[in-house]
């Protein structure tokens, strides 16, 4: 007859897989949904999407929220805002006191030295459009295009903003060219050489991003949150050579990271990189991933936690140095410290 797993011994077998490549907790970076509209939990929880990872708390309860993280061994947030007024400018992610600026100060006083605070340096979640840059009119007047210059000029000013709330890395994931050159001088010039930048530099298109439009997102965004067309500036998935490029051209500009998101359709070029760069390379875990294998599990079709644990380790075995997860809290139980 055949042996009946025990919980123990399951949890053995997941800790030794995880020993295995070497994931540690070190490893990990959990992102947090910060919001200031009025509500306790997300729209994906509204639509069954199951994942409470992806609730957005309120800026009262970031303390707490953060105190969970830091008791479970993580020492490694990101931080996505969601304001509760949205213009065509993207004004209030400039706010001194706006929803990314006020956590990174609070988290900063309270947790400082135990807590690395990595800010999204993005404006779609600010902005009426939801892209992830300016818009403005086409040359030819047929419809509206997105501005990389006026966007550059914008994102340097948010991530100096975000430097002074006391942020140790911020991350531009817009995808416009020459973001990390620009921020990089805009951080030095301001004293903040010692500020990080983790920077986005391979963000392939993907329908695997819609769990997160629909917690970070308004609804009267387009009212559909999988057909904003951000093909334009992002990374077509046949495209590797395109994304080599975007990842060199970040390195020589300045980054201290670069991340390829998604995930798990990626792992090839994750193993390439790793490979031929010797850099320190983040791969991120997208929130459509997750939900997958969420929704998978409800529907009794796999097991949830060999997944989670399985996806993650075969992250890090194709070379990520880090993973930003919404699964980092489940995972956390089976690392070592």
């Amino acid at each position: 007859m055949g042996k009946v797993q025990t919980a123990g011994s399951v949890l053995d077998c997941y800790t030794q897989l995880c020993r295995s490549v070497r994931l540690q907790k070190k490893d990990l970076i959990f992102p947090i949904f910060v919001s200031e509209q009025r509500g306790g939990f997300s729209l994906s929880e509204r639509n069954g999407i199951g994942m409470p990872s992806l609730a957005k708390i309120a800026p009262k309860d970031v303390i707490q929220h953060v105190q969970k993280i830091v008791d479970q061994g993580i020492s490694s947030v990101i931080i996505f805002g969601i304001p509760n007024k949205r213009d065509v400018s993207a004004s209030s992610a400039l706010y001194s006191d706006g929803v990314v600026q006020n956590s990174t100060r609070k988290i900063k006083k309270e947790f400082e030295g135990l807590v690395n605070i990595i800010t999204d340096v993005c404006i779609c979640q600010y902005n009426l459009s939801g892209h992830c840059g300016l818009q403005t009119r086409s040359h030819k007047g047929t419809g509206r295009i997105i501005d990389n210059d006026s966007t550059l000029a914008l994102l340097s000013k948010i991530a100096t903003s975000y430097a002074e709330s006391g942020a140790d890395f911020v991350a531009p994931s817009s995808m416009m060219d020459g973001q990390v050159i620009q921020i990089r001088s805009a951080l030095d010039s301001r004293g903040f050489k010692d500020t990080k930048i983790m920077a986005f530099s391979a963000k392939h298109a993907s329908s695997l991003y819609s769990p997160f439009r629909m917690t970070a997102y308004t609804k009267h965004i387009n009212n559909y949150y999988t057909i904003i067309d951000k093909s334009s500036y992002q990374v077509g998935y046949a495209n590797p050579r395109q994304a080599i490029r975007e990842i060199q051209a970040d390195i020589q500009e300045g980054a201290d990271m670069i991340v390829i998101k998604p995930s798990l359709a990626y792992l090839d070029m994750v193993s390439m990189i790793r490979d031929s760069i010797d850099f320190p390379l983040v791969v991120q875990n997208v929130s459509g991933e997750c939900a997958m294998i969420k929704a998978a599990a409800r529907n009794g079709w796999i097991d949830e936690e060999e997944w989670k644990v399985n996806s993650i380790v075969a992250m890090k075995r194709a070379g990520a140095h880090s993973i930003i997860s919404y699964f980092t809290m489940d995972i956390a139980k089976y690392l070592d410290d």
